[in-house]
């Protein structure tokens, strides 16, 4: 009895952790080695997301108690579950990159099932798509950027303008000295 317990309490905190997350990645990590693990466990810590490896029948009931549809067909062999409760983005980010730059074989060692973001289900593709999207620090520098661009051409537009009208005026008294 205390087995069935322990399960359902683990099935409610999948559930609880699907529904407040901004973004859920699964993925599979067969093949994956110990420090291959073990660094990418860093990377995702280090972003603010939480990585886990979850039984696939616990996931399925966790998602259907979620209403969460979708899940059921990538629910098979080895299950990590990622999800961070801030950034929709950075499990896909953090997920593909380490992908990337260790030159894993995506479809054997550590291949992204599927993924949700804020409750809607994406494929592995958008998940990847997801990843190149730059994080919202950045879009918001770019934004920042662009809204400064126009102050600053202003500024450089008036200081032309002085520094012409100097340029003249030293003309002129250099004209009037030698005359």
């Amino acid at each position: 009895m205390a087995d069935l317990t322990k399960k359902q309490a683990i099935v409610a905190e999948l559930k609880d952790q699907l529904t407040n997350a901004k973004g859920v990645v699964l993925t599979g990590y067969k093949g994956l080695t110990v420090a291959q693990d073990t660094e990418l466990r860093r990377e995702l810590r280090a972003a603010g997301v939480t990585y886990h490896v979850v039984k696939n029948t616990m996931l399925r009931l966790a998602a259907k108690e979620a209403g969460i549809e979708g899940f059921d067909e990538h629910l098979e062999g080895t299950t990590a579950f990622a999800f961070s409760m801030e950034d929709a983005i950075a499990p896909a980010k953090v997920i593909c990159g380490f992908i990337k730059k260790n030159k894993l074989d995506e479809n054997e060692v550590l291949t992204i099932k599927v993924g949700t973001v804020e409750g809607k289900v994406i494929d592995a593709n958008e998940v990847k798509a997801l990843a190149s999207l730059p994080s919202r620090e950045e879009l918001i520098a770019k934004m920042l950027g662009s809204m400064n661009a126009p102050i600053s051409n202003t500024v450089n537009v008036l200081q032309g303008v002085i520094r012409n009208a100097v340029y003249v005026l030293d003309a002129v008294r250099a004209q009037k000295e030698s005359a």
